[in-house]
């Protein structure tokens, strides 16, 4: 990293993280459906894959923030590009923890660094369909991952009724200033760590439907409180 970026980091990380922080606190939280499912997986040694789509990020990682809060034991799985310092620097401010690479790009370092950290007690987060896509399309890493740890994935999804939509692969969303969001927690999914790697498809398949189904749930929340005139 440049000395250039290095200094527009350390001047421009406060500001963001006070922007982030300004504009999630005026969020309307609508509805978390299945909120009570990640309680076994806090203050505890059970650990857990929470997975959600990269165009959530701003909502699921503020979800998971507040996990924290709680005494959950989060480490993101963030990009090992130059685009991951943010990101990174962030979460480590929230008390997370943080693997630098992805699943499917970095292989075997990156599943033998997150096998490590649910070792030692840290349920990993990981963006589904990151880092590159194709949008909405769950990537086999995060499924061999929780295969190999013997771990149950988490899904979940959010809808927001105003939002700012980024003209990049993952459309990714920033819920407007007082927008109504939805989130919802999938029940916990197992994969049998027995399961031979070319039958992990139709976990695959079940998991990033799962997380389809949530997001759908969630807007239909959003869609009838409107309709209601909330």
């Amino acid at each position: 990293m440049s000395s250039a970026r290095r200094l527009y980091y350390f001047l421009g990380l406060p500001v963001l993280r006070g922007i982030i922080r300004l504009l999630t606190s005026t969020y309307r939280i609508e509805h978390v459906a299945g909120e009570r499912t990640i309680d076994p997986y806090i203050g505890g040694d059970k650990v857990c894959a929470p997975c959600y789509w990269h165009q959530h990020h701003v909502v699921g990682s503020t979800l998971i923030r507040s996990w924290v809060r709680r005494g959950f034991k989060a480490c993101f799985l963030v990009s090992g590009s130059v685009d991951g310092e943010v990101p990174e620097r962030i979460a480590r401010a929230w008390g997370a923890d943080v693997i630098r690479g992805s699943a499917n790009q970095s292989g075997a370092l990156a599943l033998r660094d997150m096998q490590g950290r649910m070792k030692d007690g840290y349920s990993i987060v990981t963006t589904a369909d990151g880092p590159r896509g194709p949008i909405y399309e769950f990537k086999m890493g995060a499924v061999l991952m929780a295969r190999i740890a013997g771990v149950p994935i988490v899904p979940i999804g959010c809808a927001a009724d105003r939002a700012w939509y980024l003209d990049r692969w993952d459309n990714f969303m920033v819920p407007k200033p007082f927008a109504r969001v939805a989130l919802a927690v999938g029940e916990p999914y197992s994969i049998p760590p027995n399961t031979p790697l070319d039958q992990l498809e139709p976990h695959r398949q079940h998991v990033q439907a799962a997380v389809m189904s949530l997001m759908g749930d969630c807007e239909q929340v959003l869609k009838t409180a409107k309709e209601a005139g909330q």
